[in-house]
């Protein structure tokens, strides 16, 4: 089972003026082989996404940290800002399969920024703040997210058993 956790980057939700609907949405889109033990909203600040981020992945160690909202146009948008500096290896064949199969659905997708890569031994996404697109991105890279996860802590554990 991979653990993960989610951040939710938005100022309004981070303020209680609006309803997060994101959480919801990955945690009906993840199947059993995934277990959430930490979700959290943040406001729209590169100090606090990365204090999430860090926090999700170096002190409870996910497997997977999927960021939603922030990776737009907007002056308030800093998801990609935040965490690119955060990651050690960038994955971009995720987020550029992700753009390419929803600009299927609609040609606003050519505007995200979103980016995904690993931190240590987790798998770091970012995906827009949408819960449709939310949902869209999820449904459509799920399965070869768990061969990457797979992949990524079986390395891992290989490497831990050779020390």
């Amino acid at each position: 089972m991979f653990k993960y956790a989610i951040i939710i980057s938005s100022d309004k939700g981070a303020q209680g003026l609006r309803v997060d609907g994101c959480i919801p949405v990955i945690q009906k889109c993840m199947d059993e082989s995934f277990e959430l033990i930490h979700s959290v909203i943040v406001m729209d600040e590169v100090a606090e996404l990365q204090k999430a981020a860090l926090y999700a992945v170096d002190v409870l160690n996910v497997d997977l940290l999927i960021i939603s909202g922030g990776t737009g146009f907007s002056v308030r948008d800093v998801t990609p800002e935040a965490i690119g500096p955060l990651i050690d290896k960038f994955t971009p064949g995720i987020s550029e399969a992700i753009r390419a199969y929803s600009m299927t659905i609609t040609k606003k997708a050519m505007l995200s920024r979103a980016i995904s890569g690993i931190r240590k031994q987790s798998l770091i996404i970012t995906l827009p703040g949408s819960p449709r697109a939310v949902e869209e991105s999820l449904v459509y890279i799920l399965e070869p997210l768990k061969h990457g996860l797979e992949i990524m802590v079986g390395s891992a554990k290989e490497c831990a058993r050779k020390d």
